[in-house]
């Protein structure tokens, strides 16, 4: 790469690694997880900076953090760490309301590709078709996803006792 380019990919860097990583959290519920597959994303969009410059980037490297976040649940059986989908305590954010505890814990019991088009549309703002782009596949599909997720999502906030655990 020139300097400029490498100046040009230090600042796109700089200026979306924190949203970055907030949509990983949101697609897979663990920030340890999250920061490891945004550096992953943002190893391969240095690798592609060319090609990808004439793309939305945006929809380029969340496309690389959906993709690595399925591989990687893909290679899951390999590894010999166990996750559980049962926590041990129930996380606290301090600067965070109660609802959006409730919220985003409601929406991590939602089947991936489903989580992953209700963040894209609702928490990350796209248009359907940006979705669709950023998931590989149609709008139709996309749509499909974002409705079946946001009825599991009315159907978990509706349940009674539901209190944000993520059992």
């Amino acid at each position: 790469m020139t300097p400029e380019q490498d100046r040009d990919y230090r600042d796109y860097v700089a200026a979306h690694t924190r949203r970055l990583c907030r949509f990983a959290y949101l697609c897979c519920a663990d920030w340890h997880r999250a920061e490891d597959v945004v550096q992953t994303a943002l190893v391969r969009l240095y690798a592609n900076w060319n090609r990808a410059r004439r793309k939305s980037l945006d929809a380029y490297v969340r496309r690389i953090i959906v993709n690595a976040l399925i591989d990687e649940h893909r290679l899951f059986r390999f590894r010999r760490e166990k996750t559980t989908d049962v926590l041990p305590e129930r996380p606290v954010t301090p600067d965070a309301p109660e609802e959006r505890l409730v919220l985003i814990s409601a929406l991590l019991r939602l089947p991936k590709r489903q989580r992953a088009a209700v963040v894209l549309r609702f928490w990350e703002d796209h248009t359907v078709e940006q979705t669709a782009t950023i998931l590989g596949c149609s709008t139709g599909a996309a749509k499909n996803l974002t409705m079946r997720g946001l009825s599991t999502l009315r159907d978990l906030l509706g349940e009674p006792g539901f209190e944000g655990s993520a059992t």
